[in-house]
């Protein structure tokens, strides 16, 4: 397992690369991630990008990361508790704090472009 603390103005999804890279992940599931950011960039359901002002508390996130991509969901949620959700794109940077704990199983994930999805999908092969 991985732990790391990330610090003010660091951002989330280049910095969750990083930490792949860093440590020549081949698969690694995010296990836990809590926070605040200043601001998110999120995709929504329709392909549309959001930016939500902040500061935000990270109220969840889930997602898996693999040797070529990051794919991530993250639900922010605003001083009045308004919260918004979606997949985690750059231009999330750190607000005081982003806690990440990433369990690393003995496989190998890729993302592969998916002609039905037209995104890169998630394909598992053994390590």
């Amino acid at each position: 397992m991985i732990v790391k603390r990330l610090v003010p103005g660091q951002d989330l999804k280049q910095s969750l690369e990083n930490i792949r890279d860093k440590h020549g992940l081949k698969s690694g599931v995010i296990l836990c991630l809590v926070g605040s950011l200043d601001e998110a960039v999120l995709r929504m359901a329709d392909g549309n990008k959001k930016m939500i002002k902040g500061p935000l508390e990270i109220v969840s996130a889930t997602g898996t990361i693999a040797t070529n991509g990051i794919h991530l969901h993250l639900a922010v949620a605003d001083s009045q508790g308004n919260v918004t959700g979606g997949h985690l794109m750059t231009g999330c940077p750190v607000h005081t704090t982003v806690e990440v704990c990433i369990l690393c199983p003995d496989m190998v994930f890729k993302r592969v472009s998916d002609s039905e999805t037209g995104y890169r999908e998630l394909e598992v092969f053994p390590k």
